[in-house]
């Protein structure tokens, strides 16, 4: 049996853009993204702080220190520039291996930058 299981988190964030003319997804700057161990195309869930909102997208690689997180497409009506929120991401696990596992959690700064 596999377990899904809280993989990585990004605690926090404030949204920079919201794009609604765009295919889908949440750009992620590129630090923000290793620092989470995120992957782009990975899927995210994304908790807005703000207003309760809860969506499911995938990720794309933002500019390497920009602080970029915008939400595209229609997930851009979730949110509002500066809404505070968690993306969080998730992995299928053993519960051998569910119980060994350290997940990585960031707190990004002020604009989103690395602490």
């Amino acid at each position: 049996m596999l377990l899904k299981i809280f993989k990585s988190k990004i605690h926090r964030a404030s949204i920079t853009e919201a794009n609604l003319n765009y295919v889908g997804s949440i750009t992620i700057d590129e630090a923000l993204m290793e620092a989470a161990n995120l992957l782009e195309g990975e899927k995210v869930q994304i908790v807005n702080n703000n207003n309760g909102e809860r969506i499911e997208t995938y990720v794309i690689r933002g500019e390497r220190g920009s602080g970029v997180i915008c939400l595209n497409g229609a997930a851009a009506r979730r949110a509002e520039v500066g809404d505070i929120v968690i993306i969080i991401s998730y992995g299928y696990m053993t519960p051998e291996e569910a119980r060994d596992y350290k997940p990585t959690t960031i707190f990004p700064g002020k604009n989103n930058t690395l602490t």
